[in-house]
């Protein structure tokens, strides 16, 4: 189901503005302070502290990637691109930077305000999105502990159906993932198997198993 979006409250919300003195920087100004944002400027470079901000103007005539305090395309707030001219190169940059959204120079009375909402809302989405990518790829990684696991139980006799149901209910009695009570299980099972005793001390199996309240023998489970 598509999240539905909202229009944020921009009242004290605070802007970085990096670009060099300039008539569309007063405008721009003076649109951001209209709809109750704080706004610092700066040139050449944007100090670390503007990563606390709500929202960072760069001029793309003139930005490069020294000016800032984070690697291409990895902002850690929405951006908006002051665009002045349409060079191919320098549009490349922009593209490789990645921008929420843009405003075309000169500056005038208009514009700043939509651009502030259709930012906020591409970044929120760019980032829930990455979330969600990095917890699929996790995931599919420990597709491969879950077959590991059951391959172990089925070593000690168990069927297929068996050993999914013992990491059911370890997930279930430690609060935990299927996919960590398999992570769990696999570093337990390799360890017994090596004679290096059964119970869940190990830092690997509390980090796996940090949902549960207590830490109990591994073996009352397997």
């Amino acid at each position: 189901m598509r999240r539905r979006l909202s229009i944020p409250d921009l009242g004290g919300a605070r802007a970085e503005i990096l670009h060099r003195p300039h008539a569309s920087v007063a405008a721009l100004t003076r649109q951001l302070q209209a709809v109750g944002l704080l706004v610092e400027c700066h040139w050449p470079d944007l100090p670390a502290a503007a990563r606390a901000a709500d929202y960072l103007f760069i001029d793309v005539d003139t930005a490069h990637d020294d000016q800032f305090p984070w690697e291409p395309g990895e902002a850690p707030l929405p951006t908006i691109a002051l665009i002045g001219y349409e060079a191919p190169g320098r549009i490349e940059w922009l593209m490789n930077f990645v921008a929420d959204a843009q405003i075309l120079k000169p500056v005038g009375d208009n514009g700043v305000y939509s651009a502030l909402l259709i930012a906020r809302a591409t970044f929120d989405a760019r980032i829930g999105l990455a979330g969600e990518i990095d917890a699929l790829r996790r995931r599919l990684g420990q597709r491969q502990t879950v077959v590991q696991a059951v391959a172990l139980l089925a070593a000690r006799g168990k069927t297929e159906d068996e050993a999914y149901a013992q990491l059911r209910g370890m997930a279930m009695a430690w609060r935990v993932s299927f996919e960590d009570a398999a992570e769990a299980g696999a570093l337990w099972l390799r360890d017994h198997h090596a004679g290096r005793g059964g119970r869940c001390f190990r830092p690997e199996y509390r980090a796996i198993c940090a949902g549960r309240t207590t830490v109990r023998r591994a073996d009352t489970v397997w």
